[in-house]
């Protein structure tokens, strides 16, 4: 695909609709509801676990409207990183995108940790005695070629994404498709006794957990606002591209959990001894289509879980990039490779705290990692961002916004509650592991780490504010011409 020129010393705009929207449903889909359904079966106590798949897609779509908005107006490399030095500069200087980067260098590769978790766990039903250190291996080797790939230039991943994607919708399907030719309705929605009963304290403790687990499955959908500078005509590509893998990736999910629920005993897959508690879609179709079947799918879903891991260091690794250029973190990630136009530094550092992240969910439980990369991420980001959303239509009113939110400001309250619930549930659905704890002494880290750098850098509050109001003044993301291809019939 050609694009336009890039800047000099910057980012090329190469990537059209379908790619950008590949690359989200590629991140979001991933090993994610392949191991996340016996767990959230295990939260609900039962096949009433549908509910938390729609909850999280009821919260990705309130909070994937914020980063249409904000995503539209400022499509710089770094996502949340540009929206929140945009809002928060007037009162707090550089504090909040520093902080914003410093806790995104941790929960993005956590969030990638999970997925080589899942790999390892799947590959384990097509070899039954592979040991904890071999396993372990296995992961470190994946994530080794993982970062061999992205160091590469744009236009090559592009190709290895769109591939990967359709590798992922292949594998979804066929367990879909596998669930459906031996569905029982009575399996599926024969729900035990006070499923329901909204006045009990074990609903909603179930219903936080199985929230903040659906949530995860559906994160991804903003990875291309991480790489705004390399959309094409991002003011109208980066809402659609939210939107679409949202709705699409929410069909896929509902029809995935339904079917597995349809086919295997929902005991089963809470008995740590049973296959189907650790790779409940071999069992699928294993039961279903027998074992060469599942063996094959579980090739393919393997494959689909080095497609998360790939896509999500591809956004990820743009966060810092931005913040460092503008000297709003460690100069170091300022660099880009010299040919390939990517940024090592970040993709580098992001590749270390991947591997470590996945050694840490091997020797604990992949339950407690969700917990503690979500909490990290509500703080600084989910949060802050509702709020910059506000501050911003308040402060940059002339921002040019090729989207504006549908039903402002509903589903930014929506976005806002159901991030509070996560937050608050995160210690009652992690217990001995207090992850509120822990993202608080992150965040605390990061705030002792603000004041040493800004006294380095002599910034605010050891200097004066630097008021940078670059997509204000003139900027129109919409500029480039978008070829009927890219536009994918979608109108202006």
């Amino acid at each position: 695909m050609s694009g336009s020129p890039a800047p000099a010393g910057g980012f090329v705009r190469r990537i059209g609709l379908f790619q950008a929207t590949t690359i989200n449903m590629s991140q979001m889909c991933g090993i994610g509801p392949f191991v996340t359904i016996p767990l959230m079966v295990a939260a609900f106590g039962g096949p009433q676990a549908i509910l938390g798949f729609v909850a999280g897609a009821v919260l990705a779509l309130a909070d994937g409207l914020v980063w249409a908005e904000l995503g539209a107006a400022m499509p710089g490399s770094g996502g949340s990183y540009v929206y929140l030095r945009q809002a928060f500069q007037y009162r707090s200087g550089k504090l909040m995108p520093f902080l914003f980067v410093w806790t995104a260098m941790l929960f993005i590769p956590l969030i990638m940790s999970t997925g080589v978790v899942g790999f390892v766990q799947y590959l384990g039903y097509l070899a039954p005695h592979m040991g904890q250190t071999t396993g372990d291996l296995v992961g470190l080797a994946m994530i080794v070629v993982v970062i061999g790939l992205l160091w590469r230039g744009i236009e090559h991943i592009a190709r290895i994404t769109a591939v990967m994607w359709a590798v992922m919708i292949l594998s979804v399907l066929l367990v879909i498709i596998a669930s459906a030719t031996h569905f029982s309705g009575h399996m599926a929605f024969t729900y035990p006794a006070h499923a329901f009963a909204l006045n009990t304290g074990h609903f909603w403790t179930g219903f936080a957990a199985g929230l903040t687990i659906g949530i995860y499955d559906y994160l991804g959908y903003n990875t291309t606002a991480y790489m705004g500078a390399e959309i094409r005509t991002p003011g109208r590509v980066l809402p659609r591209s939210i939107i679409f893998s949202i709705l699409g990736i929410m069909a896929i999910y509902l029809l995935l959990q339904i079917g597995t629920l349809g086919v295997i005993d929902w005991h089963r897959m809470t008995d740590p001894k049973d296959i189907a508690s650790t790779s409940v879609a071999s069992a699928v179709l294993e039961k279903t289509w027998g074992k060469g079947a599942a063996d094959t799918v579980t090739v393919l879903i393997l494959i689909t879980a080095f497609a998360s891991v790939f896509t999500g260091l591809l956004g990820g690794s743009r966060v810092p990039y931005d913040a460092a250029r503008e000297r709003v973190f460690f100069r170091p990630y300022a660099r880009l490779h010299e040919r390939h136009r990517f940024p090592m530094w970040g993709l580098a550092t992001m590749g270390v705290i991947t591997a470590a992240g996945f050694l840490i969910g091997r020797h604990t439980n992949l339950a407690t990692l969700i917990g503690l990369l979500t909490t990290v991420m509500v703080i600084v980001q989910a949060l802050a961002q509702i709020i910059a959303l506000g501050v911003l239509r308040r402060r940059q009113p002339g921002l040019r916004r090729s989207y504006r939110m549908w039903l402002y400001p509903v589903p930014a309250a929506v976005a806002l509650v159901g991030w509070l619930v996560i937050y608050g549930y995160a210690d009652k659905n992690s217990p001995g592991r207090h992850p509120i704890e822990w993202s608080l002494a992150w965040v605390a880290i990061g705030l002792v780490a603000f004041v040493l750098w800004s006294r380095y850098e002599k910034v605010w509050p050891f200097g004066s504010k630097e008021i940078n109001e670059d997509y204000l003044e003139g900027h129109d993301p919409d500029a480039e011409p978008e070829s009927d291809q890219e536009a994918a019939g979608v109108p202006a």
